[in-house]
């Protein structure tokens, strides 16, 4: 990508939308066209095709998706199947109307089979059995993008990347208790314990295992993916943690480590889950920030957000 190509991001309010439009401008790409539910409703094919050919990209960064959260996902399955199909059908075709160069498309690390055919997951056994039941129809929605990638590349010509993400968490991420991912649905509870002297109740044990990615760090590493990877990409830290060092991590930066009750009556979701990064390690990404420094930056940005809107300045 040069600095004054036009480069589109669909999903610019999101977790990975706004991190990737101001990584970015910050990298001093001076064309970033936003596309956000403000400006396009993606399920509407007219409305869709009409903004982004008008706005003639010529690389699409598609981030937008309808994200329910494990319990949200089980509790939504043909809501989050339709809904993700519909944005993902109407992004990707226009993207080829448009004349776009390159798309770029965010996965999920839940696309993979369960029981996993082998761990680190590698990105040649996507299709190699049925996903975890616990996300399966989110992650059928997100497969069908996978597969019409390569059905426009045959077909069109349409170059594009397919970024098979690992957990990612950082600010403007779904904040609910309930259908939130793991880290901002964690990050609402202590807030929520902490304001009114509560315990935080975690789902499970404690015991699955994740890799986390804080989402500057996912920027960097898809606009990477952008300029030079091609196909699936796993993105990730390289480090597997526990959901129970999450939690001890948030306890320790929100001083509650002695407020954490566990309810095993919960899921877990899959028991472990960790990447084989040897193509996003080849484009020479690394990332920059521990567990830590991201939870911390997430905690804060959380804070001064909930405390804004106690002001009435949301």
């Amino acid at each position: 990508m040069d600095k004054t190509d036009r480069v589109l991001v669909t999903g610019a309010n999101g977790l990975v939308g706004s991190a990737v439009v101001e990584h970015l401008t910050e990298q001093g790409y001076e064309n970033v066209l936003e596309v956000s539910r403000q400006n396009c409703d993606l399920m509407d094919k007219a409305e869709t095709e009409a903004v982004i050919t008008g706005y003639r990209p010529n690389y699409i960064f598609h981030a937008a998706a309808r994200v329910y959260g494990i319990m949200g996902n089980m509790k939504n399955r043909a809501l989050s199947f339709h809904e993700n199909i519909l944005i993902n059908t109407h992004v990707i075709h226009a993207s080829h109307l448009a004349g776009a160069r390159k798309i770029t498309v965010m996965g999920t690390g839940a696309v993979y089979p369960y029981p996993s055919p082998r761990l680190p997951l590698v990105e040649d056994d996507i299709f190699l059995g049925r996903p975890h039941g616990a996300e399966e129809s989110y992650a059928h929605a997100k497969r069908a993008a996978l597969a019409m990638l390569e059905a426009y590349e045959a077909d069109y010509g349409l170059e594009w990347a397919y970024v098979v993400s690992c957990n990612l968490f950082g600010p403007r991420d779904k904040f609910d208790i309930e259908f939130g991912h793991v880290v901002p649905s964690l990050i609402a509870k202590f807030y929520h314990a902490k304001e009114t002297g509560g315990q935080v109740t975690v789902w499970g044990d404690g015991s699955a295992q994740r890799d986390f990615l804080f989402v500057n760090d996912c920027a960097a590493a898809v606009t990477r993916i952008m300029s030079a990877g091609r196909g699936p990409v796993n993105i990730g830290s390289g480090n597997v943690y526990r959901i129970r060092d999450i939690v001890d991590t948030l306890a320790r930066i929100t001083e509650m480590e002695d407020r954490i009750k566990w309810d095993a009556t919960k899921p877990n979701g899959q028991d472990y889950r960790a990447y084989d990064l040897s193509r996003l390690s080849a484009l020479g990404f690394d990332p920059a920030y521990s567990l830590e420094e991201g939870l911390r930056l997430t905690w804060d940005w959380y804070c001064r957000r909930q405390n804004e809107k106690s002001l009435g300045n949301d």
